[in-house]
């Protein structure tokens, strides 16, 4: 996925943050979420590594060694932001403090199960907070390409892969739509241009309604 189209969802995700929001971000995609809203917004965001009050990616030669986001990139802190230790950090999520989680994932479910820590038979560093965000956190928005590597579908009727939690996904933000999941049924809300719903049926492994008045997103 390109740049811009990684910047497309991070935009579209954006829309959902809202003033006096905390917000954790995943590594990937939703780490470019704060770039994509007004400076002055009252938004804290919070990371596990112990930050609340995260702003955007620093410039080119302006990072600071010892300030970056849970997945380790350079990050900037804003007005009023503060550093905790992580398990205070964890404390917040596990005491659902957190409004709003943006995630990346490996595969969701047509009921919005999230798997997003393993595949099997890779190695990998850890789940890291995905679980305790998935189940504590008011919403779960995952960001992530429609299909992976060998164009295979990531929105599946039942995931593969080993679930971070079950039914606790609100919404999907694809290079090629926008879904949304309410009573553990799909809904397709909106579409990215120049996309239409037979694109999504093509590369969607999983039964879905249709909003009556569908979005068309230009950008």
């Amino acid at each position: 996925m390109g740049v811009d189209v990684r910047n497309r969802l991070a935009r579209r995700a954006a829309e959902e943050i809202h003033d006096g929001m905390i917000v954790n971000l995943g590594i990937g995609i939703p780490s470019l979420v704060p770039n994509h809203l007004e400076a002055d917004m009252p938004v804290m965001f919070h990371a596990e590594n112990g930050i609340v009050g995260m702003g955007a990616s620093p410039k080119k030669g302006m990072e600071d060694e010892n300030l970056c986001n849970a997945g380790g990139f350079p990050v900037t802190l804003t007005n009023g932001g503060s550093y905790c230790d992580s398990s205070i950090a964890f404390a917040m999520i596990r005491r659902g403090i957190v409004d709003l989680t943006i995630l990346g994932s490996l595969q969701v479910s047509q009921k919005g199960d999230l798997a997003n820590w393993i595949v099997p038979g890779k190695k990998v560093p850890g789940m890291g907070g995905a679980m305790e965000l998935a189940q504590k956190a008011k919403k779960v928005i995952v960001l992530m390409n429609h299909c992976d590597k060998k164009g295979k579908p990531k929105i599946l009727q039942t995931c593969s892969l080993p679930l971070t939690s079950k039914a606790c996904v609100d919404m999907i933000v694809t290079e090629l739509a926008v879904f949304k999941i309410a009573a553990e049924k799909l809904w397709l809300t909106e579409l990215f241009a120049p996309f239409d719903v037979q694109d999504v049926r093509n590369k969607t492994d999983a039964e879905f309604e249709i909003k009556e008045m569908l979005r068309r997103i230009p950008y």
